[in-house]
């Protein structure tokens, strides 16, 4: 394990993925540009959810670079790497299963998004999170639950807009077990802790 977190520190992976973020969110934008067009202006901050996910990670991954923590970045990039890249993944299984099969780019989503929630978690020992900055990210993410599931602004997934009501109840919890996973890996006593050095 010790292997893993000397690797993970390292600069040059730090900046591999730097770059890896940076793409994945400009592709992330780009992906939502049909959607924004169509969504009014005061909802735009909240409808493309995985490029704003990794957006907050591209801001943490330049604090480590400058061996600096920017806890309410890190906050949000925890919460949200985990909750839009598990969500992603369970969408596009559940599209595999309403449909029989699954484009792919479908695969290919399950696997960005899955690495996505992977990295934010991989990196936990290496923020530092105070208690406001966690309650600032749970504001974020539940605000987002209700721009989604009240305002009917989630991602667009076709077919699976029929089960919206049930998709959005499994969002909220998907968001309360994000939230919980953060306090247990950041901020609880007796956590793993480890420096940027």
């Amino acid at each position: 394990m010790a292997f893993l977190y000397h690797i993970l520190r390292d600069r040059t992976i730090l900046k591999l993925l730097l770059t890896v973020n940076v793409l994945g969110t400009i592709y992330g934008y780009i992906w939502y540009q049909y959607q924004l067009v169509e969504t009014p202006p005061q909802f735009w901050l909240f409808v493309p959810d995985s490029p704003t996910a990794s957006l907050f990670f591209v801001f943490v991954l330049i604090g480590f670079l400058f061996r600096k923590n920017w806890g309410l970045a890190e906050a949000l990039a925890i919460v949200t790497l985990f909750k839009y890249g598990v969500w992603a993944v369970v969408m596009n299984l559940l599209l595999l299963i309403v449909e029989g099969n699954l484009h792919w780019t479908g695969y290919m989503l399950m696997l960005s998004h899955g690495a996505m929630a992977v990295q934010g978690l991989l990196y936990a020992p290496f923020y530092r999170i105070k208690n406001w900055h966690l309650a600032a990210a749970a504001v974020w993410i539940l605000h987002d639950n209700i721009i989604d599931y009240v305002f009917r602004q989630m991602p667009r997934y076709g077919v699976l807009d029929l089960y919206y009501q049930p998709i959005g109840y499994f969002t909220f919890w998907l968001s309360i077990l994000s939230i919980a996973i953060a306090y247990a890996l950041c901020i609880r006593q007796n956590r793993l802790e480890l420096s940027l050095q």
